[in-house]
């Protein structure tokens, strides 16, 4: 029977059904490719998003520590300010015993000292000479010399040397304090310093595993519509093959080949036309042609 049908029907069919499946073999291709680099883009954002978490862990431990640091900034001035007006509280102490201590009769201690400061600003904005400069230097020297005696004098006073040794360890003290309010600031300007690099480098990271998403969501779309092509013709190789089998098993004549493949091609095409697919003016002959409309 199968010698009845015209070979020219069953080969038209047949190539058909070819151009279809290599139709939906390359499709498939194509998706398998588009798939792999789906996963590959998928791997890159993670591992940037991996890198971003990191760094980002961190950062933030640099911004704990920096905190920290600046609390301990914070105490340390308080106790910084405290010994300041103590040894405020001492000089003015020292000064007052040192007046009230003073031997009648003298030159008192701050006025030698406030003369030697007027010989020092003549010598630097006045010029003089040589023998004017020597005259002025051995006066200043005088001076100096008086008052290291009038203050080894008052040193021999217990209670001026008692207020001295205080105001001396306040002074102490207070600089350690200060010393330490400046070290503690700088380890805490580090870690902050630290903290906003990591920050930058997460911020750019970032940008790069967003591109890497935007790129996933591309190759992911372009991946399903490949996907969606090969099932299209896949389904068109099944429909072949019904046809073809279909004719063969009964053997029919050249022109029921025809009727039955117009048949299954006004179907495909009402099918496409119910999924919402624009029609040509050649399919909507054909589904005319069928009875369809």
């Amino acid at each position: 029977m199968e010698a009845d049908v015209p070979v020219a029907s069953l080969d038209e069919l047949e190539s058909k059904r070819e151009q279809a499946n290599a139709e939906a073999e390359r499709h498939r291709r194509r998706r398998d490719d588009l798939n792999l680099a789906t996963r590959e883009w998928v791997e890159k954002r993670d591992a940037l998003n991996g890198q971003v978490r990191a760094l980002v862990e961190q950062a933030t431990q640099h911004r704990q520590k920096r905190d920290e640091l600046n609390a301990q900034v914070q105490a340390a001035k308080v106790e910084r300010d405290k010994w300041n007006r103590r040894v405020n509280e001492l000089l003015a102490k020292v000064n007052d015993l040192k007046r009230t201590r003073m031997p009648r009769g003298g030159i008192p201690i701050a006025r030698l000292k406030r003369e030697v400061r007027e010989l020092e600003f003549r010598q630097q904005t006045r010029v003089l000479t040589p023998a004017e400069e020597r005259a002025l230097i051995d006066e200043m020297g005088r001076l100096q010399a008086e008052i290291r005696k009038r203050e080894k004098e008052l040193e021999q006073d217990e209670e001026v040397k008692k207020a001295i040794e205080e105001l001396r360890a306040a002074k102490e003290i207070a600089e350690a304090s200060h010393k330490r309010v400046g070290e503690l600031a700088e380890a805490a300007q580090k870690e902050h310093d630290g903290m906003v690099a990591l920050f930058e480098q997460s911020d750019s990271l970032r940008g790069e595993a967003d591109a890497a998403q935007e790129e996933f969501i591309k190759t992911k779309m372009l991946a399903d519509e490949e996907h969606r092509k090969h099932i299209e013709f896949i389904r068109q190789v099944h429909d072949y093959d019904k046809i073809i089998h279909g004719i063969r098993q009964k053997g029919r004549t050249g022109a029921e080949v025809e009727e039955v493949s117009s048949k299954r091609q006004a179907e495909l095409i009402f099918e496409r036309f119910r999924k919402g697919d624009k029609l040509s003016t050649e399919d909507l002959m054909i589904l005319q042609k069928s009875g369809y409309m």
